[in-house]
């Protein structure tokens, strides 16, 4: 019954990350995250915005989405966070759909975006 159901969840969340969809994480995780330095944070509101304020050490997707697999850890199981401009934005599925490909499997969508990490009053920088 335990394979069974490791089956079915497996089977689950590939068809789940093949359908576009990536479990969220709050703003609160992806802050622990990045302060234990356990996340590849994906920016994917384009070179402009990345360079206008990202979240500290986010990967400009525009700039490195045809190499993702340099940029990205050696460890398959690492975490790894997508996020666009906001809740009601998809683009971040780009980024997603690349990590799952090259064979992530804990890839997970800050639904909040840049626009609700500013709105909680979390420190940007800047890209050059």
């Amino acid at each position: 019954m335990k394979k069974l159901l490791s089956i079915l969840a497996a089977l689950f969340l590939a068809v789940s990350a093949q359908a576009g969809e990536f479990p969220d994480i709050s703003i609160s995780e992806l802050k622990t995250a990045i302060a234990e330095g356990k996340v590849t944070v994906i920016d994917v509101n384009g070179t402009e915005s990345w360079k206008r304020g990202h979240i500290p050490g986010a990967v400009d997707f525009d700039q490195n989405g045809s190499t993702l697999g340099k940029v990205l850890p050696k460890d398959k199981k690492a975490l790894v966070v997508a996020y666009c401009g906001g809740p009601k934005c998809k683009a971040y599925q780009a980024a997603a759909k690349a990590a799952a490909k090259l064979g992530y499997k804990n890839v997970k969508h800050m639904s909040a975006g840049i626009s609700g990490w500013k709105d909680a009053g979390e420190k940007t920088e800047k890209g050059s």
